[in-house]
């Protein structure tokens, strides 16, 4: 793990799925197919793979499914190590994963996910950077929710009691920040890729 300047041991969680035909973006895929929301997903992959990368923090990838074959690397994710997210909610799953990185040791922990074409290793380090004196970094996305949440321990509070994948998870969970008196960063905002509309923004269309 690195550390930043005050010593706090850095750690990033990639919440993500093996891009596999008709298990992937099928909110998108309902308008454009299943093979056109499979390419855009390995887009996103890459461009968040790259962020990355660049930023090179340490990261554990964390699969909502199980690899279709026993694998000890995932060609997407090369060099990272990956483990399979527990059953139940976003919120849980989440938290899971959060305590799992602080239990390895990590005392600054972000998590990210593969929706967001704008993310770059700036937000990434700047999120780190942030959170030497805040106690949670949030970078809010366009559609109402976060693209990423970084914090330096686990606070049960900002995962319980959401309305996943709607537009009212950023508000809530800042609600549930601000009662814990928790400092609170912001990242730039960002869209996140989910429906048609936000492809067409994507392009540009």
């Amino acid at each position: 793990m690195t550390k930043l300047s005050n010593g706090l041991s850095r750690h990033l969680i990639i919440f993500a799925r093996q891009p596999v035909l008709g298990r992937v973006k099928t909110r998108l895929a309902a308008d454009i197919g299943d093979t056109a929301a499979l390419a855009v997903y390995r887009e996103l992959l890459t461009i968040t793979a790259t962020a990355v990368g660049a930023a090179g923090i340490p990261a554990t990838v964390w699969l909502a499914d199980a690899p279709d074959l026993p694998t000890a690397e995932l060609p997407e994710w090369p060099g990272l190590p990956w483990l399979l997210q527990p059953a139940g909610d976003l919120g849980h799953r989440m938290a899971a994963a959060f305590a799992t990185a602080f239990v390895a040791g990590a005392s600054a922990v972000a998590i990210i996910g593969t929706d967001c074409p704008g993310l770059r290793a700036a937000h990434l380090e700047q999120a780190f950077e942030l959170l030497q004196h805040h106690d949670i970094v949030l970078g809010p996305a366009t559609d109402g929710g976060y693209y990423l949440l970084a914090m330096k321990e686990l606070h049960m509070l900002l995962f319980a009691n959401k309305e996943w994948s709607t537009a009212t998870v950023r508000a809530a969970t800042l609600a549930d920040a601000a009662r814990l008196g928790l400092r609170v960063a912001l990242l730039p905002q960002l869209a996140d890729v989910d429906t048609v509309a936000d492809l067409r923004a994507w392009r540009g269309e």
